[in-house]
C-alpha cells in the first residue's frame, strides 16, 4: 500500500522547474534565516530579479514605466527627434514608439526649459554635452538659431560624429563646436541665451566649475543645470566596480561633495538648498524654476535667469 501511493502523481506538486528551485535556491538551509534574505538567492526566486545579472532588464523595465508616463506633449517632442537609434540604445516601445532612457530624459530636460524660456530663435551653449542627446532633441523641436558645444577632445569628436548622422544637413550647420582650450578666444566674446549643463559640473574639478560659472555669468542670458546633489558611497549599487581610486576621484570631483543617501528623499530635499545655490551664477541671477529631475532619484534641475539691467 506505501509502495502504491509513492507512485501515485502529486496532484499539486511542484513542476521540473520549480523542483529544482526547490533544490538549488529555496533549501531548508537558506529560508531559516529572515536575515538578509529579501536581497539574496531566496528572494530573486520568489519576488526580485537578481539586479546583478539582470540590469538590462531593470533598465528595460524602468525606461518602459517612463515612457508609459510620457505626456502627448513629449511623445510629438520624441517622434520629431529622428535616428534616435543611431548606436544601438537599449530601447522599449511604448505606444508604437521606440523609447530609450537618455532620449527620454532629453524631453523632459528642453520640456522643463521651454516652459521658461522661448527656444525659437534662440543662441545656445552646452558645457559638456556627451554624445548630443540633448542638442538632437532641442533642434530637432525647436528653430534655435545655433548651438554651440564646449567639451574634451575626445568627446567632443563623438559628438561632432553623432549630430551630423542624426541630424538634417541644415540643422547640422547650426552646430558650433568648441575645444574646451579655445573656450577664451572663441565663447567669451560671444553671447548666449541659454547655456546648459546636464551631468557634468559633479565630475569636474571645482575651480573648473567656478570658472564656468563666471563664463555663464559674463556671456548667457538663462542657465539650465542638471546635476548631482551631492555624492554616494553605497557599495551594493555598482560594486565599486571601478576600483577605490575613481571612486576617490569621484568623490573629489565637483562643488556639492556631502555623502547622502541618494535614495532617501528627504536626504535629497535637504540638500537642494546648497545645489541652488552652489550653481547660481552670481549674485545678479535668480532661480525662475526647480524640482526634481528625471528619472535619477538625487539629480535636480534648475533654471537661472541673469538680472539684465545690473551687472
Amino acid at each position: 500500500m506505501t509502495e502504491q501511493a509513492n507512485l501515485t502523481p502529486r496532484r499539486y506538486g511542484p513542476s521540473a522547474q520549480w523542483q529544482h528551485i526547490n533544490e538549488a535556491h529555496l533549501t531548508a538551509e537558506s529560508t531559516a534565516d529572515l536575515a538578509g534574505f529579501k536581497s539574496n538567492a531566496v528572494n530573486f526566486k520568489l519576488a526580485l530579479w537578481n539586479p546583478e545579472p539582470n540590469g538590462v532588464r531593470y533598465l528595460k523595465a524602468l525606461t518602459f514605466a517612463l515612457g508609459m508616463q510620457l505626456t502627448p506633449a513629449n511623445r510629438e517632442r520624441l517622434r520629431r527627434t529622428r535616428n534616435r537609434e543611431v548606436g544601438t540604445p537599449y530601447s522599449v516601445r511604448c505606444d508604437g514608439q521606440s523609447v530609450c532612457l537618455d532620449y527620454l530624459q532629453a524631453v523632459h530636460e528642453v520640456e522643463f526649459i521651454s516652459d521658461q524660456l522661448p527656444l525659437d530663435g534662440a543662441r545656445v551653449m552646452e558645457i559638456g554635452a556627451g554624445y548630443g542627446r540633448t542638442c538632437h532633441t532641442m533642434i530637432s523641436n525647436h528653430e534655435v538659431a545655433g548651438y554651440t558645444i564646449v567639451d574634451l577632445p575626445n568627446t567632443l569628436a563623438l559628438s561632432r560624429r553623432y549630430l551630423q548622422a542624426v541630424l538634417e544637413p541644415e540643422q547640422f550647420t547650426k552646430v558650433h563646436f568648441v575645444n574646451v582650450d579655445d573656450v577664451d578666444g572663441q565663447v567669451r566674446g560671444d553671447r548666449f541665451d541659454l547655456c546648459l549643463n546636464i551631468d557634468s559640473f559633479a565630475e569636474m574639478d571645482p575651480g573648473t566649475v567656478r570658472d564656468y560659472l563666471d563664463l555663464i555669468d559674463a556671456t548667457c542670458g538663462h542657465f539650465y543645470v542638471n546635476n548631482p546633489v551631492g555624492k554616494y558611497l553605497d557599495e551594493t549599487l555598482d560594486g565599486h566596480s571601478q576600483g577605490a581610486e575613481v571612486v576617490q576621484l569621484a568623490l573629489r570631483s565637483g562643488l556639492l561633495r556631502d555623502i547622502i543617501d541618494i535614495h532617501d528623499s528627504e536626504a535629497v530635499l535637504a540638500k537642494v538648498p546648497a545645489f541652488l545655490s552652489a550653481y547660481r551664477p552670481a549674485a545678479r541671477w535668480q532661480c525662475v524654476d526647480q524640482r526634481r529631475a528625471v528619472s535619477w532619484s538625487y539629480y535636480w534641475q534648475a533654471l537661472y535667469r541673469a538680472d539684465p539691467v545690473s551687472r
